[in-house]
């Protein structure tokens, strides 16, 4: 908009500099012709007048045109003509009507006017022409006129631009909810041609992706809900087999590893959208975590900083606080610690442990869904989208996540939300 304001400010300055050349020609060629007149007649009328009537000639001359004749002095000191274009030519023109020997000066002797020099007999005469006949008046005619055109025409394309600019900023908006992983509102498809072909084909890949979404959805929770049931038969038959109890053990071991790992397909599948965000304490939500874990024999290490209050999600929040702190026990040891604090305007939870680590060329393939390093964190099982599941929730709160190895050894999994979150 300002560059557009500039550009208009411009147009006009140059339109009237173009107009103020254009005319000077003119201009000067008709003062010059008016000033020529003027000293031609005034040499005139005093050849002719009588020499005892030539007073009051002057006189009449300079009440009723304002015109008046002063003698030249011999040493008489005549400065310059200011630095003026149009004043310039008009003297050239003058000089070149009247003769080489003609002086042109302005306000002579502090006198304000147009001083032409002109010759009788053996004496050298100044006639003086009024100021306002040789000046331009202020042209605030048109400076007002060019204001008016100025303000409408940035008017006219403040309208234009804010007609642009709002498709452009919808679309902005729901590319952006459609990275945080949310349903992009249908954009409203008007506007410039080009704009509404955007808008529609928008429209057309958001709805596009929906219908994706919703057949996997569907797929996976039909295929997980659908395996749950036998699992349950196949524990219950476990149980009443007369096995060793070890053995039982084992295999009941392994039916609660598949029971989790479907369930993770559920979560992933179920997605978080649904649930409304309210006021939390972000310290009290990991607070309870750590007393749930507690209760089933995992010490958690508390390190919570003052948080302000958050618009949080609080069971899509206690979901990913259980999928990153069971990847830290299940991958990086025994201790697991959590640490909250506030940094650069933004607040950052870190989830701690002390396992080996993620090589840096693979921290951005593991946030993707499926994908699994068992190798490099030593351990077998799972099904790749604990950390998935975590950074899509991180997103849906209008933060993000990332992963650091410790100098000291083992991961960090941190969590940066922004204080609006």
């Amino acid at each position: 908009m300002l560059l557009i304001a500039f550009l208009l400010m411009a147009g006009q300055y140059a339109a009237f500099r173009l107009f103020e050349y254009v005319e000077r020609e003119p201009r000067a060629s008709a003062a010059a012709l008016q000033a020529v007149s003027i000293a031609n007649l005034t040499r005139a009328a005093l050849l002719a007048a009588h020499e005892d009537r030539r007073l009051q000639l002057l006189t009449e001359l300079s009440q009723t045109e304002g015109v008046r004749v002063y003698p030249i002095e011999i040493f008489e000191i005549v400065e310059p003509l200011p630095d003026d274009p149009l004043l310039r030519l008009i003297a050239h023109k003058i000089i070149q009507q009247m003769g080489a020997g003609t002086v042109v000066s302005i306000n002579h002797l502090g006198l304000p006017g147009l001083w032409v020099s002109f010759s009788i007999d053996d004496e050298d005469f100044w006639v003086v022409i009024p100021k306002i006949r040789t000046e331009r008046p202020a042209p605030w005619q048109w400076v007002e006129w060019a204001a008016l055109m100025l303000v409408l025409s940035l008017a006219g394309a403040y309208f234009i631009a804010a007609r642009i600019n709002r498709p452009l900023h919808l679309l902005a908006k729901a590319a952006d909810q459609v990275a945080r992983g949310q349903t992009a509102d249908r954009l409203p498809e008007y506007g410039v041609q080009e704009l509404q072909r955007v808008s529609h084909t928008f429209n057309e890949m958001t709805e596009a992706l929906a219908r994706l979404d919703a057949e996997r959805t569907l797929l996976l929770a039909g295929v997980s809900h659908d395996l749950r049931t036998p699992l349950a038969r196949l524990r219950l038959s476990v149980e009443m087999l007369s096995a060793s109890d070890s053995l039982k053990a084992g295999m009941i071991q392994d039916i609660e590893d598949m029971d989790g790992i479907i369930r993770q397909f559920l979560d992933f599948v179920r997605g978080l959208e649904g649930e409304m965000e309210q006021k939390e304490d972000l310290n009290a939500l990991i607070e309870s975590t750590a007393d749930r874990y507690a209760r089933s024999g995992h010490t958690l290490h508390l390190n919570l900083g003052p948080l302000p209050e958050l618009m949080l999600r609080p069971l899509a929040m206690q979901r990913l606080l259980g999928n990153l702190i069971d990847n830290a026990f299940a991958y990086g040891g025994k201790k697991v610690e959590l640490m909250t604090r506030q940094q650069n305007g933004t607040i950052a939870l870190s989830v701690l442990d002390n396992g080996p680590g993620i090589p840096a060329e693979d921290m951005e393939r593991v946030l993707r869904p499926f994908e699994r390093l068992d190798s490099a964190r030593g351990q077998e099982g799972g099904s790749g989208l604990g950390l998935a599941i975590a950074d899509r929730i991180a997103r849906l709160h209008g933060g993000h996540l990332s992963l650091h190895n410790r100098d000291s050894g083992g991961l960090e999994v941190r969590i940066t939300l922004s204080r609006k979150s």
